[in-house]
């Protein structure tokens, strides 16, 4: 009965250690975060439930902004002025464009097939086809746009216009001017709230503009970090990454109060969440490394390692679940 017995213990160990697995190792659901590098013209592809990065795609022109979605993953290269679709499973390049200008921002929305890429150096958006990249039109805007993003319902596309002091929102419908709106001094990054209201960093007055739902005026302004860079989105929070202070502040979106601020790794930038809202993703850009924190606890779960000045501006996480 000797061998019974170690056969039992044997099988003690290794349930121990899938139990030990399960209860540390964040359970992301096959979540892929795509971080775009600009320091090694590369994108690092992370598995997040792993916690390893899985592949480096070979991105040249110093990629910044980034668009994960669907099966899709489109990167903005402003040293060459170069937009690519890449097939999001492969990294294969399926499409691409030159700007003559300065693109740096993205968003997607896929409901009509558009790109939307901010021009630093023009004041517009350009407007592309999806697919094959084509030019449509360009949106104008103020001095310096640089963050993008398409509300939940698909209703606007907002431009942080970080020279003018504004948000330029336009109706995704039919691209026309729905409103300018000023906001903090120099705003860069800009998400919209599951409720449809938008919360808009500004790095000149380290606080948060938040636009109303109709996106008309600011109905509220909040105190973050030193330079803040982006936002995210998860359980009833808003995460706001503070680029000088090497931590991420966490609103509730209620009461627009501090809650907790975490340490990150060295000058955070880009921010996302997993797609079931479980997980804050942050890319460190002095580090080579993106943070994961647990959005239920607030607590720092780990730090993974990525190439070379990782800032994944822009939405970049994809999941089975969004």
């Amino acid at each position: 009965m000797r061998w019974w017995r170690r056969l039992v213990r044997r099988a003690a160990r290794v349930l121990a250690l899938i139990a030990l697995s399960l209860a540390t190792a964040p359970a992301v659901a096959g979540d892929l975060a795509f971080v775009t590098c600009q320091n090694g013209d590369a994108v690092g592809v992370l598995d997040l439930d792993a916690g390893i990065q899985v592949a480096r795609w070979s991105v040249p022109g110093k990629p910044a902004g980034v668009a994960a979605s669907g099966t899709a993953v489109f990167t903005v290269a402003p040293d060459s002025k170069t937009v690519r679709r890449h097939d999001a499973a492969t990294g294969e390049i399926t499409a691409k464009v030159r700007l003559e200008g300065g693109p740096i921002g993205v968003t997607h929305d896929p409901a009509r097939g558009r790109l939307f890429i901010s021009d630093w150096y023009n004041a517009r958006i350009w407007v592309l086809s999806d697919g094959d990249l084509t030019h449509l039109r360009d949106l104008p805007t103020g001095a310096a746009p640089a963050g993008l993003a398409v509300s939940d319902d698909g209703r606007f596309v907002a431009s942080a216009d970080r020279d003018a002091n504004q948000v330029s929102v336009f109706e995704a419908d039919t691209l026309t001017l729905h409103a300018r709106i000023d906001v903090g001094a120099r705003p860069f990054g800009l998400r919209y709230a599951p409720d449809g209201r938008l919360f808009v960093a500004n790095v000149g007055t380290n606080d948060v503009s938040v636009i109303g739902a109709q996106m008309d005026n600011v109905v509220a302004t909040f105190p973050v970090g030193e330079r803040p860079y982006g936002v995210a989105f998860a359980q009833g929070r808003a995460f706001v990454t503070n680029q000088y202070a090497d931590t991420v502040s966490v609103i509730d979106t209620n009461s627009l109060k501090t809650l907790e601020t975490l340490p990150t790794g060295e000058y955070p930038e880009g921010i996302d969440a997993s797609s079931d809202s479980r997980y804050i993703i942050v890319a460190n850009w002095f580090d080579n490394s993106v943070t994961l924190i647990d959005a239920v606890t607030l607590s720092v779960l780990k730090e993974i390692e990525t190439c070379d000045g990782p800032r994944a501006f822009g939405e970049f996480v994809l999941g089975v679940r969004k």
